[in-house]
Order: structure tokens, then sequence, then C-alpha cells
């Protein structure tokens, strides 16, 4: 599916409603050589009600484990946990592609407390 394609499918506001996007701050970082893909496992607390959970995420190229610690990124807390080889994902941490194709990290541009959601 081309990026036009994705921009003519509409969905209604009720649909983005159910989609559970919350700020977190990455507190563990480990390497993950068995993805198939270069990645990192990622632990990113959320705070309150949802706490710290578990993320692989394919960011080797644009981002160095001792620049992630305190960092703070947005994530889809709400999918199913995804199996990913020997990693159980449980939630999707988001970012956009720079102009290679890889993953840049999204987050605040200043800090705000943990668990708070996108809208």
């Amino acid at each position: 599916m081309s990026t036009t394609d994705l921009a003519s499918e509409r969905i209604t506001f009720d649909d983005f409603l159910k989609i559970d996007i919350r700020v977190g701050t990455i507190v563990e970082i480990a390497p993950f050589p068995e993805a198939r893909k270069p990645a990192f496992k990622l632990v990113i607390d959320f705070g309150g009600d949802i706490g710290r959970r578990k993320s692989s995420a394919q960011i080797t190229q644009n981002h160095a484990p001792e620049d992630l610690v305190g960092r703070q990124v947005l994530a889809v807390v709400n999918f199913a946990p995804r199996q990913i080889g020997p990693f159980m994902s449980e939630v999707l941490t988001l970012g956009v592609p720079d102009a290679a194709g890889n993953v840049m990290l999204i987050g605040p541009d200043r800090p705000v407390p943990n668990g708070g959601r996108l809208y």
C-alpha cells in the first residue's frame, strides 16, 4: 500500500479514540541480537495504572543506547502483546522515517508527566 493510499483511507474520530497513545520515559535498554533487523529492547515507564512496559524498537540507525535512557517517547499502549523472536513486546513505540527510511523516535519537546494521552 502506498503513502497515497493510506492518506485516502478515512477513519472516524471514534476510531482514532480507540488508539491509546501515551507518553513514557525509557528507563532500560538492552541489545536485541536475536531480532531479524537490528533492534533494541526497551523498558518504558508510563507511570500510573500502565506502569512499565516492554517494547522492541528498530531504532539502532539513529539512536545510541546511551542517549535513550531518560528520553520520553510516544507509544500505543492498547495493542495486544506481540511475540518478536524470544521477546514479548507489550507496546508499539512510535517513530517516523528519516530521509533514508530509518526510524526516528517521536516524543514531546519538553518533559511532561508520564502516562499523558495523545489528543
